[in-house]
């Protein structure tokens, strides 16, 4: 069965819990398609009205600020022995090139990694456990992960709630040639906002010198 038809078949009320739950648990660093149920979801609400696409928005962005917290906290208590858990649990995820690609991206970028790492898949599971096993500033973690959780799921469910509704006004005055047109208008507009996110990530530590990320004074 299709996630958004089965969707359908849960209460409101499911679908805000579920949203926050396994974006939440993906945020904390467990492989989970985080993304495909926020899509679906906003979807899901733009077709049917007891979904309050604020609502779903504010459970999608507190799930990711939240997942992303905890999984801090478990990344500087569990330290290294962790990631090596997590790569003989996950290796396709927590695999060593993929953490060694993750650690250039903290090394390099800082707190720019954990927002910008909101709008890729494998940086979206990383970002929480790697910043606290590389003792990120507690401080900087917070402003990079609140500004780019409610960036990400905010502005998520908001892109594809529009493409949703106007697909469907479309769809009722030009059949399917509007639904096939609003589709490829949501797939452009989520691929350039990726494309810009990784663009600015790359760009704006290159004018200063990455700062550490170890623990200081002020840690």
């Amino acid at each position: 069965m299709h996630v958004q038809e089965w969707l359908e078949t849960i209460p409101p009320v499911s679908i805000y819990l579920l949203v926050g739950v396994v974006i939440g648990l993906e945020s904390l660093g467990i492989p989970l398609p985080g993304e495909i149920v926020l899509v679906s979801s906003a979807l899901l609400a733009s077709q049917h009205g007891e979904i309050d696409p604020y609502v779903l928005g504010a459970c999608a962005t507190a799930g990711a600020i939240i997942g992303d917290s905890i999984g801090y906290a478990i990344g500087r208590k569990g330290g290294r022995p962790l990631l090596a858990w997590l790569g003989g649990r996950f290796p396709k995820h927590f695999g060593d090139a993929q953490i060694a690609m993750a650690e250039r991206s903290f090394e390099k970028w800082g707190m720019w990694a954990v927002f910008f790492g909101r709008f890729v898949a494998l940086l979206r599971i990383f970002a929480g456990p790697l910043a606290g096993v590389l003792r990120m500033p507690y401080w900087k973690f917070l402003i990079a992960n609140v500004f780019g959780g409610i960036l990400w799921a905010g502005g998520t469910t908001a892109v594809i709630y529009s493409v949703g509704v106007v697909a469907e006004a479309w769809l009722k005055r030009f059949s399917w040639l509007g639904l096939v047109l609003a589709v490829l208008i949501g797939i452009t507009s989520m691929l350039v906002l990726k494309n810009r996110a990784k663009k600015a990530a790359a760009e704006a530590p290159a004018a200063r010198e990455p700062e550490p990320v170890g623990v200081t004074a002020a840690d």
